[in-house]
């Protein structure tokens, strides 16, 4: 695939340096009523005021907080995020909401339609929905699939932007995927790869499309290999603009944990090795990369919401847990959105919304620090020479990624997953084998319904033939003599 001309991925944007501001910041309650407070170091320097690393702090912002919600899209472009439709209490959304990183206030936008499309096939305003894909693209953003009220036959490509405040559905060829929510869309090169999501009738797909953005046009790779099973809610990136990474996601009976890497030059599924500590199945959670580090954060699974927040190494496959919360502690919520903002050089991660329990209408940071995790072994060799790390004790003052008190425990813990991972294998192959045997009794029934068929054909056809028997019994008494 050919390298990017300009576009970047979803969440990244340009440096950008923030002006001084001293707005009044508002704090919204947990009931959605909104108090005044005055916070000068906020207000005066917006997420730059964040000094702590690696920690997710609560934004105080002002403006109108947008109706809670999750399993909404975001993007970044320029100094503000961009926040399109979702759910509320099976409620699907169809409202544009602005955080302007520059001043940390709320806006809402009154988008049109294009009144003369030239490249498009229609001018369609943004349709209330949820589970759909956003990607910034250049200085406009594209927004793909998503569950709505009135669901289309086929995928649509919808493209806003800001600078007008207008949608346009853009023309495409090719064969369009169906339409689904809960699919994975990402940007590879100058290419959109979607994979997976839940289609028509909660069936979970696990196909692969491919949308050329230079030529608009749709294809559908045959790949190698071993693809991740039918699943929607999970988590995808794209590293070195040539791989694709699957991350987890669910079907109707489990959550997954599991990792795929697809070369999008071979079109070769695998399953990579992973080192560090082994992630907790989830779905719904949210992604965003920076350089060579995959940042995960939300998600959940039957059992519980999950707290921490993890950090891939794609060049390594080596996972850390970067931050820890308490359980329903947002941005541990499911459906929340992840993006990353850099300002004067630091990275910041902004977590919007998502469910825990309850709907969020709440937007988090993170200043990334994106230093690598201490190996095990340097620091059992450091506590058996009774020093710290060096790196550690540079940043004693931030949240090691890993408390050495904790060590004791991984064994025991990655025993427990090791298990579940064991009965989630077992619960996959239970639903194959129901679904197999599903398929059989359908065609148990269509064969059922064949034989009923031809058994009407051929009582038909005796009758028939008795019929006219009886009208030749003239003819063929001597048969009916001796053979009756």
């Amino acid at each position: 695939m050919a390298a990017a001309k300009g576009p970047v991925a979803i969440g990244s944007s340009i440096p950008n340096s923030i002006a001084a501001e001293g707005p009044k910041v508002v704090v919204s309650e947990e009931n959605g009523e909104m108090a005044d407070i005055q916070d000068k170091e906020v207000s005066m320097e917006g997420l730059c005021s964040i000094s702590t690393y690696d920690q997710w702090t609560p934004l105080s912002v002002s403006g109108q907080l947008p109706k809670p919600r999750y399993k909404h899209g975001a993007a970044v472009v320029q100094q503000k995020m961009y926040v399109f439709g979702g759910n509320h209490n099976g409620r699907y959304l169809g409202d544009i909401q602005v955080l302007d990183f520059k001043t940390l206030s709320w806006s809402k936008l009154e988008a049109k339609s294009q009144a003369e499309p030239s490249e498009s096939a229609g001018a369609v305003p943004f349709s209330a929905c949820a589970g759909h894909s956003v990607i910034q693209w250049g200085n406009k953003i594209l927004c793909l699939a998503g569950h709505t009220r009135e669901p289309a036959e086929s995928l649509s490509v919808k493209e806003f932007d800001p600078q007008t405040c207008t949608w346009s559905t853009l023309r495409t060829y090719g064969r369009s995927p169906s339409s689904r929510g809960g699919q994975s869309v990402t940007l590879v090169g100058d290419t959109l790869v979607v994979f997976g999501g839940e289609g028509h009738g909660r069936s979970l797909l696990n196909d692969l499309h491919i949308l050329d953005l230079e030529t608009m046009t749709w294809d559908e790779f045959e790949t190698t290999g071993t693809p991740p099973s039918p699943r929607s809610e999970h988590a995808a990136a794209c590293f070195a603009e040539r791989y694709l990474l699957i991350l987890g996601g669910g079907s109707h009976s489990t959550c997954f944990s599991d990792l795929h890497l697809l070369d999008t030059q071979t079109m070769e599924w695998s399953r990579p090795k992973q080192q560090g500590v082994t992630p907790e199945p989830r779905a719904g959670h949210a992604g965003v990369t920076i350089g060579e580090y995959w940042f995960i954060t939300g998600g959940g699974n039957s059992r519980k919401g999950v707290s921490d927040t993890l950090v891939l190494n794609m060049s390594t496959y080596e996972w850390s847990v970067l931050t820890d919360l308490e359980a329903r502690a947002p941005p541990t919520s499911e459906g929340s959105s992840l993006v990353m903002y850099t300002i004067n050089g630091e990275n910041f991660l902004v977590s919007f919304g998502g469910y825990s329990g309850r709907y969020s209408n709440q937007a988090y940071a993170l200043k990334a620090s994106l230093k690598p995790s201490v190996p095990s072994e340097q620091i059992n060799e450091a506590e058996s020479n009774g020093f710290a790390p060096i790196s550690v004790a540079e940043n004693s003052s931030r949240k090691v990624i890993f408390e050495i008190e904790e060590l004791k425990d991984v064994k025991e813990l990655h025993l427990v997953r090791d298990q579940l991972s064991i009965e989630q294998t077992r619960a996959s192959k239970l639903e194959n084998e129901i679904s197999e045997i599903q398929e059989r009794l359908q065609k148990m029934d269509t064969l059922e319904k064949e034989f009923e068929s031809l058994r009407s054909e051929l009582d038909s056809t005796v009758s028939e033939e008795e019929a006219s028997s009886g009208n030749q019994t003239h003819r063929s008494r001597g048969f009916w003599r001796w053979n009756g």
